[in-house]
């Protein structure tokens, strides 16, 4: 029997390679019969530049940048000096992950550190980024990006505004391109489909998740609006809002004004690079897995697509999970994960110790 193993990333507590890591040391152990092969997968979230950096063999260029609130951060992303291609994780810089149990403010946290990722790799010869957008920290409209690649935002006074300070969206009264604005074309990986505004928007959302209180919502969409505006009217563009312009904060509806962009939803993106089809194809019996299933997840998430793929193919899928969503039900066998308390310090081993744990009790190839 052949097993694929290929989980997604458990977000908030493991990485896809690291959860992979576990599954197949227990096959390992306790079905030595059978061949597996581990191929952890993405879709647009957190750390899929990183993985896809890993899993195609590019080199790796590691860079200091500026975290979600302006402080000095070690980063890293995929370069392919043959295609002049950066693969870049917003999570990389401006990652809601980097701050822990912090207070979450998106009111100063800022995409800027992410732009200066983004020129490095244009000075090193980037002619295209993939960006990464999922595990954002920031709801800023890509502004700090801009800001960063030679966009300047003024206040009423006519005085630059500094990225990192308190309300810089509401603050913003003018827009000037640089001529040192670079030709740079973005790939821009979603793992939501959602627009940025409405009720299915990026504030109502994902904002609660950045920091913000139900009782900004409204206020803090109404700031975005006037944004969104400005930076179209400064392009002579009409605003559309378009699916996945809601991910990361409205990262790619800032970029989609000043540059050449394509959307694609990751776990298409994902799969095609990494030759899953094949990967599925040689397979028996595929392991896949995520922190949470849940209503989002059929909408274009990789477990998802990944079970679409593998029954198209007649082969059997097990699900690695936390929660009891209907969706799960279209898996062949679903193993459930108990829910964490992550006020817990030790909230990272106890996953790891939970994962070990279920797969021992509940995991079977007969069924």
């Amino acid at each position: 029997m052949n097993i694929l193993i290929s989980p997604n990333a458990f977000k908030g507590t493991m990485s896809a390679r690291e959860a992979g890591g576990i599954i197949q040391d227990f096959i390992k152990v306790k079905f030595p019969q059978v061949n597996f092969e581990l191929l952890p997968i993405a879709d647009g979230g957190d750390g899929t530049c990183e993985l896809l950096t890993e899993l195609l063999d590019l080199e790796k260029s590691e860079e200091w940048s500026l975290d979600p609130y302006g402080r000095p951060i070690a980063c890293s992303y995929g370069w392919d000096n043959h295609s002049h291609k950066a693969y870049i994780d917003v999570s990389a810089a401006s990652g809601i992950a980097l701050l822990g149990n912090e207070v979450k403010n998106p009111y100063v946290a800022s995409s800027f550190g992410t732009g200066l990722l983004i020129r490095h790799a244009i000075d090193q010869g980037a002619e295209e980024i993939i960006l990464g957008l999922g595990g954002s920290a920031t709801v800023d409209l890509g502004v700090g990006i801009l800001a960063a690649l030679g966009v300047k935002f003024l206040d009423e006074n006519g005085r630059e505004l500094i990225p990192f300070a308190p309300n810089f969206l509401s603050k913003i009264r003018h827009i000037q391109k640089s001529l040192n604005i670079p030709k740079i074309r973005f790939l821009l990986l979603c793992d939501v489909k959602n627009m940025f505004l409405g009720e299915r928007g990026a504030i109502p959302v994902f904002g609660p998740q950045k920091g913000l209180f139900q009782s900004q919502l409204k206020t803090f969409e109404s700031d975005c609006e006037v944004v969104i505006g400005q930076l179209y009217r400064k392009q002579k563009l009409a605003f559309q809002d378009k699916p996945g312009f809601g991910a990361a904060g409205g990262i790619a509806l800032g970029l989609s004004a000043f540059f050449k962009t394509d959307i694609k939803f990751g776990s298409k993106y994902f799969f095609e690079q990494v030759n899953l089809v094949e990967k599925v194809n040689w397979a028996d019996f595929v392991i896949t897995g995520e922190g949470r299933y849940d209503s989002q997840s059929t909408d274009g998430k990789a477990c998802f697509e990944l079970m679409q793929l593998a029954h198209s193919q007649s082969k059997k899928i097990a699900l690695i999970t936390s929660g009891e969503e209907d969706g799960c039900k279209l898996f062949d066998q679903v193993l459930t994960l108990p829910d964490l308390d992550f006020s817990k310090q030790d909230y990272l081993k106890r996953s790891r110790k939970n994962l070990r744990l279920l797969l021992e009790l509940k995991f079977s190839l007969d069924f």
